[in-house]
């Protein structure tokens, strides 16, 4: 099991930027899958973007593409996500999510991750 931990969120206007960090604890393996996702006030949760440990290959939400960046650091055992041109829409809590590459099916769907952060609020205003 890896334990999951997020932080970088807060307020911002909209159009600026924001980073952020999950780390992990626990060995991370070159097999995991490390993923954000998202929910918003009163909406399902919903997919952002992932990245595979061992290749650094990603995967993007559309209404992400192009604005946001997932990337990896082995050696602190860190994800990050920066945001920029953030869009009031982009509101949410921000989780972290862990899972072995293998058991993924689309790699989108909340429901195939067993490790999760606690969440990290990012709040764009207008």
């Amino acid at each position: 099991q890896v334990q999951l931990v997020e932080s970088g969120g807060g307020s911002v206007q909209a159009g600026g930027s924001m980073r952020l960090s999950c780390a992990a604890s626990g060995h991370i393996f070159s097999s995991y899958t490390m993923t954000w996702f998202r929910q918003a006030a009163g909406k399902e949760r919903e997919f952002v973007a992932s990245i595979r440990w061992s290749t650094a290959s990603t995967d993007y939400a559309d209404s992400v593409k192009g604005r946001f960046t997932i990337s990896r650091d082995s050696g602190k055992n860190t994800v990050y996500l920066q945001m920029n041109s953030l869009k009031p829409e982009d509101t949410a809590v921000y989780y972290c999510a862990a899972a072995w590459s293998t058991n993924l099916r689309s790699g989108r769907r909340g429901e195939e991750y067993n490790d999760w952060g606690q969440g990290t609020q990012v709040t764009v205003s207008s």
